[in-house]
């Protein structure tokens, strides 16, 4: 659907839901852009944890059911 499409929809709305709608598109454009800019970057904490060496050894605890 084209801008000039969607322009004529709106104008056959009632005048005082008009602007509604319009308030509704912009607030969806909005809160797009402010998620997108939220995003953080990648490799944030690279470097700041580590996996013990042990991490996939068998736990102890499950040693009779094994």
């Amino acid at each position: 659907m084209s801008t000039t499409e969607i322009l004529e929809k709106i104008r056959l709305i009632p005048e005082n839901y008009q602007q509604e709608v319009v308030d509704f598109i912009l607030e969806k454009k909005v809160k797009k852009t402010v998620i997108s800019s939220k995003q953080r970057p990648l490799g944030l904490l690279k470097g700041k944890m580590k996996m013990s060496d042990s991490f996939d050894d068998p736990l102890e605890d499950f040693k009779n059911y094994m």
